[in-house]
């Protein structure tokens, strides 16, 4: 858990480092703003080791970018995960995009459809937790002028490859904190990342489910089937 917070706080004080360029006109970190709702999600839910682990791209407005938790959709983490604490704001703030943290009044889908997933299937924490634990590759949102989300792969190609080895350097010293049996890559970005780090001589085994998204489609056809056919097939619980 150490390792993981330790981890975590080298990436943050990293990305600091770095500038991006238009069409990027905000950038929020919410391991700077909302650190402490995460240190809560790491201290309460990521001690153990040897579960997979769902990985996903980076925030979204409503979910992380509010809470702290990957993928944290406001009720979600406060009323099933139990997490809640105060959130910073940061700055500059997008106009159309304010942190609100846990008086968000949006609900963020993404968070909605995976932990919702998990809340319905394992109906406690403990027992989710037992099996799986969850992450983000790169915890910074990115906001064009207009407000709108642009993802990491959308970046220009020297920026993009500055954040990914730093990304890359997280993920490796998450796995080593962590010693998953599964990274379970939410969405093709994420997925590649993941294959990127796992050698052909690692035990590590990687797997892809479709992103929760809504502006995916396949996600808005029986998104949970489908992720629930994927765990089967790699031998995975799904309660």
């Amino acid at each position: 858990m150490i390792a993981l917070l330790s981890a975590a706080d080298r990436l943050r004080s990293r990305l600091a480092a770095l500038s991006f360029s238009p069409p990027v006109a905000f950038v929020y970190n919410p391991l700077e703003y909302a650190w402490e709702p995460y240190c809560r999600y790491i201290e309460k839910y990521g001690r153990a080791t040897g579960r997979a682990v769902f990985l996903g791209m980076n925030p979204g407005p409503f979910g992380m970018a509010q809470t702290g938790v990957p993928f944290g959709e406001v009720s979600l983490v406060r009323d099933w995960l139990g997490i809640e604490a105060p959130v910073g704001r940061p700055s500059p703030e997008h106009p159309k995009r304010p942190v609100r943290g846990f008086a968000c009044p949006r609900s963020e889908v993404s968070g909605r459809r995976l932990w919702g997933w998990a809340r319905d299937r394992f109906k406690t924490p403990e027992r989710f937790f037992r099996h799986y634990f969850v992450l983000n590759y790169c915890p910074l949102l990115f906001l064009e002028e207009s407000g709108r989300n642009l993802t990491p792969d959308k970046l220009p190609a020297r920026e993009h490859a500055l954040l990914s080895q730093l990304c890359d350097a997280y993920l490796a010293e998450a796995v080593k904190a962590l010693q998953p049996t599964h990274i379970i890559g939410v969405g093709g970005y994420a997925a590649g990342c993941a294959r990127a780090l796992a050698s052909p001589s690692d035990s590590l085994s990687v797997l892809r489910i479709p992103h929760p998204s809504p502006a995916n489609p396949a996600a808005n056809r029986g998104w949970s089937e489908a992720v629930e056919r994927a765990l089967l097939h790699h031998g995975l619980p799904i309660r």
